[in-house]
């Protein structure tokens, strides 16, 4: 298939594109490559995929020096001239959404960058899928559009209409766009609310990242509500396989879940959603013991009370992704972090690339 991935720099979107092409997919990246974090890790994930920093030029693709099949071009989403221009001219079969403005307490600080990005941006993609035959739409959700849902685990057919941040409003935006487009116009959409994706080459602004840098600096971590948090750890390996799957299966026009988990709407558009994380809620505290046990150093710990726009826990209810795509993430808490850390020791600690301006907000969780 030939196939569109936006937001091929970002950490989920680098993961994909590789595995793609392992598999002989045409892929084509996209990225504005912003400053959110540190660009030379962006910079070097692309390299990693064959595209050298000094060839990018904005609104030219660029041919992957490793892999024929790949081509990447910087653009941003809000340019809809040059995106129409780019999906006329490749006339895709699928296309990936994973660009997006990230990070929820970043959204207290800059409110406007996710309007344009997470609004503006997908609405393009929307319109230049209607207007050029794209079969399938798979698209990145979060779980923090269950907000201050206090029912666990959290299932696809609970109610969404409690977010504790603008972000987490914008993924949900997002949801009631694309249903809109499948409904009046026939796009098979899937989105994906990810679970606390984590591993290899991840953002530095979350938390696995800033906890192993500041334990190896020897400075202190900062472990909000004073520990008492879980979340539904995803390792990339098993976010890539689940997406991998949807790709391969777009919705049918009355869908196919049982009557028992439909949601509202999915029977008169080809409209889904799924969870993707490991269907396991682990503590704070537990990961990060996992890194001290892989860094075989203690954290410096300075025990905070809960942030704005944060939840307590988080916890996934994998059943329909079981169901319909006979998978469940496996991969453990302890082999994930275990990769993470040998990974950040060979490209950070080897100076492979500065570790400076890592994050806008100094926040570590």
């Amino acid at each position: 298939m030939r196939v569109l991935v936006t937001g091929s720099a970002g950490f989920i979107g680098f993961h994909l594109v590789k595995r793609l092409l392992i598999r002989g997919d045409e892929v084509v990246g996209i990225d504005n490559i912003n400053d959110y974090y540190d660009v030379d890790l962006k910079y070097g994930r692309l390299l990693e995929c064959g595209i050298s920093k000094d060839q990018i030029q904005y609104g030219r693709a660029q041919r992957s020096e490793t892999d024929d099949n790949y081509q990447f071009m910087k653009l941003d989403l809000t340019d809809k001239k040059q995106l129409d221009a780019l999906f006329q001219t490749y006339r895709f079969d699928v296309v990936v959404n994973l660009a997006a403005q990230a990070g929820v307490r970043y959204s207290l600080i800059d409110p406007s960058a996710y309007i344009e990005s997470n609004i503006k941006g997908f609405l393009n993609i929307l319109e230049c899928c209607r207007f050029n035959a794209v079969k399938h739409l798979v698209y990145a959700s979060s779980s923090s559009v269950y907000g201050l849902n206090e029912k666990m685990p959290f299932s696809e057919v609970d109610k969404v209409d409690t977010p504790v941040s603008l972000y987490a409003a914008s993924k949900k935006s997002n949801e009631l766009m694309a249903h809109s487009y499948s409904h009046l116009f026939g796009l098979a959409t899937t989105g994906l609310r990810f679970f606390t994706v984590y591993g290899p080459w991840g953002r530095p602004d979350m938390a696995l990242f800033k906890f192993t840098k500041a334990i190896t600096e020897g400075r202190p971590i900062e472990v909000y509500n004073y520990g008492n948090m879980k979340r539904d750890f995803t390792y990339i390996d098993d976010i890539i396989e689940g997406v991998v799957r949807i790709i391969d299966r777009p919705v049918t026009l009355f869908g196919e879940r049982n009557d028992d988990k439909a949601l509202s709407g999915v029977r008169s558009a080809p409209y889904q959603i799924f969870n993707i994380g490991r269907g396991k809620s682990v503590s704070l505290m537990t990961f990060i013991n996992e890194i001290e046990k892989n860094l075989e150093k203690t954290a410096l710990k300075r025990f905070l009370p809960l942030q704005d726009g944060d939840v307590a826990d988080t916890w996934a209810d994998v059943a329909d992704l079981e169901r319909s795509l006979d998978y469940k993430p496996a991969i453990s808490v302890e082999e994930g972090v275990s990769s993470f850390v040998r990974w950040y020791k060979e490209f950070y600690l080897n100076n492979q690339i500065p570790t400076r301006s890592l994050a806008k907000t100094s926040k570590a969780y």
